[in-house]
């Protein structure tokens, strides 16, 4: 037991998992659901099996949990054929688990669609007629979920449980809130290892390997990381790794973003510019108003402020000041997930609450810049705190 305690990476807190146990276990009770079933099979947008395990999808292979009201969980995932097991007291990876399910089943291999919803019914046999709440179902695969609701389960009564969900972990605790600022601090060390690594001759992705090096070394499992290089006077907009071979230049501009999961699997994101010599006016202009795009929505963040409205009072200041409305995603919430709700937009139905993290960037293309910053912050009853230290500039290498 000791030689797996020892190799993992950063546990959350025992005290943690029952917090959030015994929060969902109360909602389920007022909305009368009796087991929640959730599956993902990322760990960049598939913090559902992660918040309540502590135990990360990964690798495109399905991870599912069932959990009941009443009892203590099951995990289905990878393993031999009739895999079927009871979790040890103690269990270090395992806590809050009593069976253990597997099946060497892969999405690329079609024939394999309803292995792991076979064993997911077959751990809930135990809740005949029961309410079940699925969590997470824009991952869910469409056989899983079919083959549930035609099975052996049929006089079950099937419900969306993401809200109930989406609702408790967005408000994140103070052993929550410690470990993305963390995460902050490991990504603003990634930030300085990247500038450092700019300079004429490299490729753009050699510079973001320098920022994911400096990440995994101290814990990161996983992260999302954007970059571009382009003379001054254009528009170097971040592109995907497929489409990071460019060779800087001498006077180049870079631009990077850092979105990657810190010691504990939190996701936090950071953004900035820097210059292979001196910035043009333009782009410290355009950053300027960068900035003070992001304090306007900033002031707005407060709890129980409507994110549909804060959308629009951001795009009217775009209008008002000559510049492009936001058409994507300008402002978000992050924990396990990537991008996590609420989500600062007019479809959003959750509101602004204190203990929340968000990331904020707002960003806008022209012929001749890519302007944007980003930082996270954690929404107080007073304001907001910045939990990046970075210096908010374009940084000028000389």
């Amino acid at each position: 037991m000791s030689g797996t305690e020892e190799r993992i990476n950063t546990p959350i807190s025992t005290a943690e998992l029952e917090r959030r146990w015994k929060l969902v276990r109360a909602a389920m009770k007022a909305r009368n659901i009796d087991v929640l079933v959730m599956q993902n099979n990322n760990d960049f947008m598939g913090g559902y099996v992660k918040y309540f395990t502590d135990f990360p999808a990964t690798n495109g292979y399905p991870l599912t949990v069932i959990f009941p009201r009443d009892d203590e969980m099951t995990m289905i995932g990878q393993g031999p054929f009739g895999m079927d097991a009871g979790v040890q007291p103690g269990d270090p990876l395992r806590r809050g688990v009593k069976r253990v399910m597997g099946v060497p089943g892969y999405a690329s291999a079609s024939y394999c669609k309803e292995y792991d919803a076979e064993l997911a019914e077959k751990a809930l046999s135990s809740h005949p007629r029961a309410t079940i709440g699925l969590v997470g179902t824009s991952s869910m695969p469409y056989a899983f979920v079919d083959y549930l609701k035609r099975g052996k389960l049929s006089n079950s009564s099937f419900v969306d449980a993401s809200d109930l969900v989406d609702e408790i972990r967005s408000i994140k605790s103070a052993e929550e809130i410690a470990t993305m600022r963390a995460t902050c601090g490991m990504q603003d060390m990634q930030m300085e290892a990247a500038f450092k690594a700019v300079a004429p001759g490299r490729r753009d992705m050699e510079v973001m390997s320098a920022a994911r090096h400096a990440g995994t070394c101290v814990g990161s499992e996983q992260g999302w990381y954007m970059c571009a290089s382009g003379p001054v006077g254009t528009a170097a907009v971040m592109s995907p790794p497929h489409l990071q071979n460019r060779i800087i230049r001498a006077g180049d501009q870079y631009t990077i973003l850092i979105e990657n999961n810190g010691a504990g699997g939190f996701y936090t994101e950071l953004g900035r510019t820097c210059v292979l010599g001196k910035a043009s006016q333009e782009m410290k202009d355009e950053f300027a108003f960068v900035l003070e795009a992001r304090a306007y929505t900033l002031r707005l963040l407060k709890p129980g402020a409507s994110c549909k409205e804060i959308w629009e009072s951001h795009n009217a200041f775009m209008r008002k000041n000559g510049r492009p409305e936001e058409q994507r995603l300008y402002c978000h919430s992050q924990g396990y997930d990537m991008v996590e709700r609420p989500l600062v937009r007019f479809d959003e139905t959750m509101t602004i609450q204190a203990n929340m993290v968000l990331a904020v960037h707002p960003t806008y293309v022209t012929s001749t810049t890519y302007s944007w910053a980003c930082d996270n912050y954690l929404v107080t009853e007073s304001g907001v705190e910045r939990l990046h230290k970075f210096p908010e500039r374009i940084t000028e290498l000389g």
